[in-house]
């Protein structure tokens, strides 16, 4: 059985660029073959909607002899395929996940505006594509030497975790022999809603809740780490915006990991989450996007 290949996807920008770096550290890591992905966006005058994606000519495109260049020289590079592809990039982008085990692209292309850190064509890749997606921002984004300082960090939803959001998270951690972190936010201060004439809930330390997150957060991991052994997790119970501690954690992370939402009757349509939106906006380290498990028959 062939082995899915990384697709780092370029369009010659430098976050790009740093992106395939990134691609090329992870195919390595999964021995799995590299392949390099450059969607040439159609006329403003098109029809994306109808004109999805076609292909065209690798051996006639600016974008993939520069990559070829800059990769044709490195002594440990996997096999590596080009490839050179025409349509609406926001569409194209997500139906390269179904061939793929992981899909890697810069937080920002040429056609973004200055002031985003991520763009359009990307939140469109993190939240469609069906496999795993990592976004490398233009900061921290630079690949490390292994060592016991590495880190990835792991959103854990304490009222209902992923199974394939944390499976990814440890996996990644076992790869690059990094601890892991796993931020259970819960919600302070606890702001009750009352009806008129109604007695104030009894007043809750915020210890014990701080206490039971920390206790859900370790019975959640211990399957994980039975699996992982030779991976070191931790849990972080915190109070608050998880985002905003997903966000903090990053400046020294390798990675943050977070999920997608679920898909169910009341939002059929593929969904992000306020919390998984926040972090690709703002975090200094790579972030990788997992979409759920699919849900068992």
């Amino acid at each position: 059985m062939s082995t899915l290949p990384v697709i780092a996807a370029v369009d010659g920008s430098d976050d790009s660029l740093r992106a395939l770096e990134w691609a090329l550290d992870a195919a390595r890591r999964r021995s799995a073959p590299l392949r390099v992905v450059h969607v040439r966006q159609y006329a403003h005058w098109a029809q994306p909607e109808v004109l999805d994606a076609g292909p065209a000519d690798p051996q006639d495109d600016p974008v993939l002899d520069r990559v070829r260049t800059r990769l044709e020289a490195r002594s440990d590079q996997p096999d590596t395929e080009y490839v050179g592809l025409e349509g609406a990039v926001g569409a194209v982008l997500p139906e390269l996940g179904a061939s793929a085990q992981l899909l890697v692209l810069g937080s920002r292309g040429r056609g973004g505006f200055a002031g985003l850190m991520l763009g359009s064509n990307g939140m469109a890749a993190a939240r469609d594509a069906e496999c795993p997606v990592v976004v490398v921002p233009r900061t921290g984004g630079d690949v490390r030497d292994d060592g016991p300082g590495r880190r990835v960090v792991v959103g854990l939803k304490v009222d209902g975790p992923d199974e394939a959001t944390l499976e990814f998270a440890f996996a990644e951690a076992a790869r690059r022999g990094a601890r892991l972190q796993a931020v259970a936010a819960y919600p302070w201060p606890a702001q009750p809603w009352m009806m008129p004439g109604e007695m104030p809930p009894p007043v809750v330390d915020q210890d014990v809740i701080e206490d039971e997150a920390r206790v859900l957060a370790e019975g959640f991991l211990a399957p994980y780490r039975e699996r992982h052994p030779d991976v070191r997790a931790e849990p972080l119970a915190a109070a608050g915006d998880a985002a905003g501690h997903l966000v903090a954690a990053s400046q020294d992370a390798d990675l943050v990991v977070v999920g997608r939402h679920r898909r169910h009757l009341l939002a059929p349509a593929r969904m992000m989450g306020s919390v998984t939106h926040a972090v690709l906006l703002h975090a200094a380290s790579p972030v990788a996007v997992v979409p759920p498990a699919p849900p068992e028959d």
